[in-house]
């Protein structure tokens, strides 16, 4: 029996085959939202690994108790995982939203990327 794909995943599998034409071997900035977190990872596909990451699972926003399912902490969000990739010598990045919509919590987060250093 044929199993069902979601559209979500149709969506995503879409954007990254964009992505990977038009890429140029740049890293991808990949975001993950929930209903009550958000996470963002700098992947390097060429060798398969993560360069730099932030979510709102991390200590410094568990213990200040703000949620991760605001805009305000998307920003932050990307603010840091672009910190920490330009710290990691990544400037350029093709952004990656993942099947999602670029809106809200996906647009506050690229935005703070792009404020906080990185190309895309």
């Amino acid at each position: 029996m044929a199993t069902k794909i979601t559209p979500l995943a149709r969506r995503t599998t879409r954007v990254r085959k964009a992505l990977a034409k038009r890429g140029n071997l740049r890293p991808r900035l990949s975001v993950f939202r929930s209903s009550k977190n958000i996470y963002a990872q700098v992947i390097d596909d060429s060798k398969g690994v993560t360069v730099a990451s932030a979510s709102t699972m991390e200590e410094g926003f568990k213990s200040a108790k703000k949620t991760g399912a605001d805009m305000a902490a998307a920003s932050q969000i990307g603010k840091l995982v672009a910190e920490r990739a330009l710290k990691a010598g990544i400037k350029d990045v093709v952004f990656d939203r993942g099947g999602y919509i670029f809106h809200g919590r996906v647009k506050a987060l690229a935005e703070a990327a792009r404020e906080g250093g990185l190309n895309f």
